[in-house]
Parts: structure tokens; C-alpha cells; sequence
């Protein structure tokens, strides 16, 4: 009787237990659907808090602000249309004069709209913490003969002397390249399958210059005239959730170039394109790239071009790892004229898969765009050079490595290991090329590598142009 009176006790205490639970889940769900009947706008903000960008506080659909969003600058209420057709500039400048006063500012591209913008220059200093947040569509003129005559056509959107800011968000940038491609430009495509020489004026989309702290996060850009993303003078720049694209044909459209910027960090996007994926420039240091894919098309990510009409490049402490490039012209390279001078050194590329690419590892210090180059005794030296885990298929037209370096200044400590390069299409493995490299495989190589170097070259060939970058 004791053991059946406990079982039954037992029974009631549990019995009653579920039946409180079920009370508290149906009062906690009122409370939580009464909550959510306040408003559309709450249901809005509790989406985007959960994305994993950090979007600023989302806005309400009418132009103004409303009270509870103080610090939000909706270009909208500054004239600006977002019908694609009207010259949104002066909404967009007086906008960011506005938010530029105030710390921790967000100007607001709301989605559903596209606005056209000139040539701009979005100028600072700013206060700290300014937020460009884009979720429409923000677009240049309609090709050369739209753009105004007074405005630059080398660039497009410019940000200048700004600390702390962000663009990010949802939205697109649209280049419309299409009537720029066709201009004398680098390679232009002439008739009869010729290729004609020319520069390029054609715009860079987005430019930051002389700029720190930035970070760029989340955008869509696509069929940019030249250059997606250019950074001249900048420190400390992070650049992730990135989707560029442009036709593979499309010339000079670089995904994301950096000129003597340091401390960057490129992270997680993809970029599919006419250029390189990925282009570093001279005074370049201390670049983490992670994740990326590259590819279809495009020229890879590259080290370069450096030193050309003899000048001085320093490039250092610089690692690409974890990506993917595929059926691009080019996969990993360094690049550099002859006749200049200066270095670049510590350079890493790790765990990088390469799917049917042309040269997948190359090295080419006579790097030239017409026949008429002539050797010089002057020359960016390279040295310290990692790859490590490269493995895929390769074009093979090409050799899967390819290491051309100067007569006079030799690459030096070139090092291998983990590499597994195979011909994507046929059986027969194509031998790597070397020209006075120096450096050695640490784990045997697929192809074997024999015609790299032993040791150090000779004191004849020793340079001094790492005292050249030892400012950087």
C-alpha cells in the first residue's frame, strides 16, 4: 500500500507539474503575439537584428525620419527620387553634410528604390561611427555620352580624408558598364581579333583615399566600368560578404585593388570578373585575405604590377589562404617590371584550390604589355615566397608553375610543400618553369619541381633593395 501510494503521489506531483508548464507556455505566447500587434516596423527590425550583418536601426517607409529613429538620414528627405531617371547627387551630398556632423550618423539607401548619382566626392572628416547604409540600388550615368562634361570620368563615387565608416547593407551598386567596355582600353579588343593599346578613361566605381578605419560589408556590385573597389592611402580596412561581378571579357574591372594601404582584411566574397580578382599594389603591408572564390574568369589574385616607369614598390608581409579560383587566366601571382626597384617579401599563399586555371603559380618579373621591352639590370627583388597546399586542376596551355625572375636580382627562398597540381584535361603533366629562381619543395611535389635553385645565388647577384622599403 505504502509503494502504491508513493506511485500515486508521484503521478499527481508530475500531472500537475505538465499542467503548470502548459499554463506559462500559453501566457508567455499572449504576451508574445500581443507584442508582436504593435506594429510592422517592430516585426522589421527583429529580421534584420538577427542577420548576420550589423545593420544600423531600420527606418519607417515615409521619407522623414520618424522620432524614433534620430541619427538616421534617409537620403529621401533631401530631395533625392530613387526613380532611376531623376540626378539624385544633391540628395545624396546633402545627406552625407548632414550626417557627417553627428557621431554614430547612418545615412539610409532604403530598398525599392534606384537612385542615379554623378561623379561625386563624399569629403571628410566626419565624426566617428558613420554608417552608409545601403539597401537600394545606387547607379552612375548611362555611359560616356550621359556623363556630365564637367565631371571626372576617371572615378565615380570617391570618399576622401574619412575615419570610421561604414557601407554595408543589402543593396546594389550598379556600374553600367557596358558603354565604357567598348572604349580604347587595356586589353582592347580591335577588329579582325586584334588587340589595340590605349588607357583607360573609364571611371573606378568606389574609391577610398587617404581613409582609415573603413569597412565594407555586405554590397553587391556589378558591371563596373574599370575597378569595383579602389584604395589609395588607407590603413586598417575590412572588406567582407562581398558579391563583384562583371563578363569575363570586361576590361580592367579588378574586384578590389589596394595601393599603398596597410592592415587589410578580405574576407568571405566572391568575385567573378574581367581582371584580377584581388590586386595589390606598391606600399602594400600586412593583407589577410580568407575565403574568397575567384572565378569564372579574371586574372587571380595578384602581387603587381610593380615597378613599372622605374619606380620604387615595397610589398610585405602579405597571406592568401583558404580560397578558391576557378577558370581564371591566372591563379596566384607576383608580378613586376623591369627597371624598377625595391621588394617584396614574406609572402604566403595556403590552402588554395585552383579549378582548370591557367598558370595556377606564377612569378614573372618581366611582366610586359607590348613586344618592344628590353631587358634591364634594375628589378623589384622577390624573396620569401610560401605556397603551400595548392592543389587542382590546371589549363594546359600553361605550365601548373611557372617562376620568371630577373637576369641580374634572382627570386630567392621560394618554398613548396603539399602542392597536387594535375592537367584538367589529358594525362600528360606539364614541367614547371623556372628562370633563376632559388628556393626548394619541403614535401615532394606534384609535378616534381627540379629546376628551382639550391641554396643562395651568388654575392655578385646580392642587392640592397630591401633597404629601399625598410621605411614601410
Amino acid at each position: 500500500m505504502a509503494s502504491l501510494s508513493s506511485t500515486l503521489l508521484v503521478t499527481f506531483y508530475l500531472t500537475f507539474t505538465l499542467l503548470l508548464l502548459l499554463l506559462c507556455s500559453h501566457v508567455v505566447t499572449a504576451r508574445y503575439h500581443h507584442h508582436g500587434h504593435r506594429g510592422h516596423h517592430n516585426n522589421k527590425k527583429q529580421h534584420k537584428h538577427n542577420s548576420h550583418i550589423s545593420y544600423p536601426p531600420s527606418i519607417s517607409p515615409e521619407p522623414s525620419p520618424s522620432a524614433g529613429d534620430e541619427g538616421v538620414y534617409d537620403v529621401r528627405s533631401f530631395g533625392a527620387e530613387g526613380d532611376g531617371v531623376t540626378d539624385d547627387t544633391e540628395g545624396f551630398k546633402a545627406a552625407w553634410d548632414a550626417a557627417c556632423q553627428v557621431e554614430s550618423a547612418v545615412i539610409h539607401v532604403p530598398v525599392g528604390y534606384a537612385f542615379m548619382i554623378q561623379s561625386t566626392i563624399f569629403t571628410g572628416p566626419c565624426q566617428s561611427g558613420l554608417v552608409f547604409q545601403l539597401e537600394g540600388t545606387i547607379m552612375p550615368p548611362d555611359g560616356p555620352e550621359s556623363w556630365g562634361s564637367n565631371k571626372s570620368k576617371r572615378q565615380w563615387l570617391v570618399f576622401y580624408r574619412v575615419n570610421e565608416l561604414s557601407l554595408q547593407g543589402g543593396g546594389v551598386i550598379d556600374g553600367r558598364g557596358q558603354e565604357w567596355w567598348n572604349l580604347p582600353c587595356k586589353p582592347h579588343k580591335g577588329p579582325n581579333g586584334s588587340t589595340l593599346p590605349g588607357p583607360c578613361d573609364s571611371p573606378i566605381a568606389i574609391r577610398f583615399f587617404m581613409s582609415s578605419n573603413l569597412t565594407v560589408q555586405g554590397i553587391k556590385m556589378k558591371n563596373s566600368p574599370q575597378f569595383n573597389f579602389r584604395f589609395d592611402n588607407c590603413k586598417n580596412v575590412h572588406i567582407e560578404s562581398l558579391h563583384i561581378t562583371a563578363p569575363i571579357w570586361s576590361p580592367n574591372t579588378d574586384g578590389i585593388h589596394i595601393e599603398q594601404t596597410s592592415n587589410v582584411e578580405i574576407y568571405d566574397s566572391l568575385i567573378s570578373n574581367g581582371d584580377d580578382c584581388v590586386s595589390i599594389g606598391a606600399g602594400c603591408y600586412d593583407v589577410d585575405i580568407r575565403n574568397l572564390t575567384c572565378g569564372p574568369g579574371g586574372h587571380g589574385i595578384s602581387i603587381g604590377s610593380l615597378g613599372n616607369h622605374n619606380s620604387r614598390a615595397c610589398v610585405s608581409n602579405i597571406t592568401v589562404r583558404d580560397s578558391i579560383i576557378k577558370q581564371s587566366d591566372n591563379g596566384v601571382r607576383i608580378k613586376t617590371w623591369q627597371g624598377g626597384f625595391g621588394a617584396v617579401t614574406g609572402v604566403s599563399f595556403l590552402n588554395i584550390h585552383m579549378d582548370n586555371v591557367r598558370n595556377p603559380i606564377i612569378i614573372d618579373q618581366f611582366y610586359c604589355l607590348s613586344k618592344d621591352c628590353s631587358n634591364r639590370t634594375s628589378a623589384v627583388s622577390v624573396s620569401d615566397i610560401e605556397y603551400s597546399s595548392i592543389k587542382g586542376t590546371y589549363d594546359i596551355r600553361s605550365p601548373p608553375m611557372h617562376f620568371a625572375c630577373s637576369d641580374t636580382i634572382p627570386c630567392t627562398n621560394i618554398t613548396l610543400s603539399d602542392i597536387e597540381l594535375l592537367p584538367a584535361k589529358g594525362e600528360l603533366v606539364l614541367d614547371p618553369f623556372c628562370w633563376n629562381a632559388y628556393g626548394g619543395q619541403e614535401t615532394l611535389t606534384i609535378p616534381p619541381i627540379f629546376c628551382l635553385l639550391e641554396g643562395n645565388p651568388p654575392s655578385v647577384f646580392e642587392n640592397n633593395d630591401l633597404g629601399y622599403c625598410s621605411s614601410s
